[in-house]
């Protein structure tokens, strides 16, 4: 190739891409975008944007932002132009409108990891389909009749374990109690056993590279988590091929059918590799947020006595009820009557957030007040900025489970309070991507924190307190120390 050849592609590689952004741009300077600011080449806002915060807060990236371009505005976050949204009526719009006018687009380093198959990045058929098995392991039902017992049999391993002026991680216990029930719920292990204890061994290095930036070079956490993966994966895989051994040695009725993998085996035409992603990534959700969330609660329930003692009055009440009737497990109806409870729930869920934001694309030009969102932009609807909304819940940043009592005298008309409140409060997502294990993650925190208000009364050891990486975490563990009394 002679020097002139040369210097005529090289011209041609470096102004296609020029005139390709040019184009671009001049048809994006008839759209209406809404304010904003596109930081650095390429890198955008992301820094500042995951720059860890207070969970209790939406950090002092958002509040500029919003002060200066208002609740919804553009950026430029994890390598694609972005539209940010802290406005309660767009979010829903989003949510609403999975698979017409939007859809989950999270970034590609989380697919690496969790798997192609997982949930959490599947978009249409596949991940109704997914979802619909999630969905029917989780029912109404099994959760009375399979998972209720279990999660009862989980608290009260957990809860009595604890030794009485001994410092302990409360995080740590409940992400204990999370992964024991997920890992029996799922693949029928049982808690303490070997096996057990080096899939959990497995799984926090995994989880580490989860929530850590993308690096796959030898020693980053990344590259651990990778390789925990493929660890775990092997042995479901395993696990997997004992049941397929079972089916074929004796039918169906050898096999089990009150944890998720036998379930699939036995009602699914999914292929391994699929079962292999579902299976990781229901562990992944199904304890990580649940633990968080039991975390939190012991966290803002320690700084609220007035709350700790109308729920041990309610779980008092349901306690003697019992006894008076001669049961001794916890039952359906009893989960029901836990009215407060629901409470302390919903306000822990509204101000911790475990869920800070969600990953969505437009799939066409939209316009939302006023405002365009162009095809193929990134979208990602801050449901904490909602749940932090001066304007929205008065003082947003108080832990206070009074204000979800539809009776509350401070609201006025309690039925447009309810209302109002349902519209905004998205702890789970909302349309067809709602979380299946919304129901389980309610029933765990109940569970958990009826039996711990009957038992024992905490409090912090050291100062600490919920930040926000954007993964919600406690820093220092929420270290405390209890006092068991058992009050009933």
């Amino acid at each position: 190739m002679s020097d002139l050849e040369f210097f005529l592609l090289l011209l041609a590689s470096i102004s296609v891409p020029l005139v390709i952004l040019n184009l671009i741009k001049r048809k994006q300077s008839g759209l209406n975008l809404p304010p904003g600011n596109t930081g650095w080449p390429f890198l955008g806002e992301t820094i500042g944007y995951l720059k860890p915060y207070s969970a209790t807060s939406i950090g002092d990236f958002m509040e500029q932002h919003i002060s200066r371009f208002g609740e919804i505005y553009k950026s430029n976050l994890f390598g694609e132009p972005t539209i940010v949204s802290a406005d309660s009526g767009l979010n829903r719009f989003i949510l609403q409108n999975e698979g017409k006018l939007f859809e989950c687009s999270y970034p590609r380093s989380i697919g690496g990891i969790l798997g192609k198959w997982s949930m959490l990045v599947l978009v249409g058929d596949m991940h109704r389909d997914m979802r619909t098995i999630s969905l029917n392991f989780l029912s109404h039902g099994r959760l009375r009749t399979h998972l209720l017992p279990e999660v009862v049999k989980h608290t009260l391993l957990v809860l009595s374990s604890w030794k009485e002026n001994c410092t302990f991680s409360a995080q740590d216990e409940a992400k204990k109690f999370t992964f024991n029930l997920m890992a029996k719920h799922i693949m029928s292990l049982d808690p303490g056993k070997p096996e057990t204890e080096q899939l959990k061994k497995e799984y926090v290095t995994f989880m580490k590279g989860v929530v850590s930036a993308p690096l796959n070079f030898p020693g980053t956490a990344y590259r651990k988590a990778l390789q925990s993966r493929s660890t775990i994966l092997k042995f479901i895989e395993l696990k997997m091929e004992e049941r397929i051994q079972k089916l074929r040695g004796g039918g169906f009725e050898n096999m089990e059918d009150d944890d998720l993998l036998g379930w699939v085996l036995k009602h699914s035409n999914l292929s391994t590799e699929q079962i292999l992603d579902l299976v990781l990534s229901l562990l992944f959700a199904g304890h990580e947020t649940s633990s968080v969330a039991i975390a939190l609660a012991i966290y803002f329930l320690e700084g609220c006595p007035n709350a700790v003692q109308q729920l041990r009055e309610e779980h008092l009440e349901i306690s003697r009820a019992k006894k008076q009737s001669g049961e001794l497990e916890l039952s359906w109806e009893d989960y029901k009557k836990m009215e407060f409870t629901q409470c302390v729930i919903s306000e822990t869920l509204r101000l911790g957030n475990v869920v800070r934001f969600l990953h969505r694309k437009a799939l066409k030009d939209v316009r939302y007040k006023g405002y365009d969102i162009p095809c193929g932009w990134k979208v990602l609807p801050v449901i904490a900025a909602v749940h932090l909304d001066p304007s929205l819940f008065d003082q947003p940043q108080q832990f206070n489970p009074w204000r979800w009592q539809q009776n509350n005298g401070n609201r006025g008309n309690s039925s447009s309070w309810s209302t109002a409140t349902n519209q905004n409060f998205m702890p789970f997502g909302g349309g067809p991507r709602l979380c299946a294990g919304s129901e389980l993650a309610k029933l765990e925190m109940a569970v958990f924190i009826h039996h711990l208000v009957l038992n024992y009364n905490w409090e912090l050891v050291d100062k600490d307190q919920a930040f926000a990486f954007p993964f919600v975490d406690f820093p220092k563990g929420l270290p405390i120390k209890v006092r068991h009394h058992n009050f009933t």
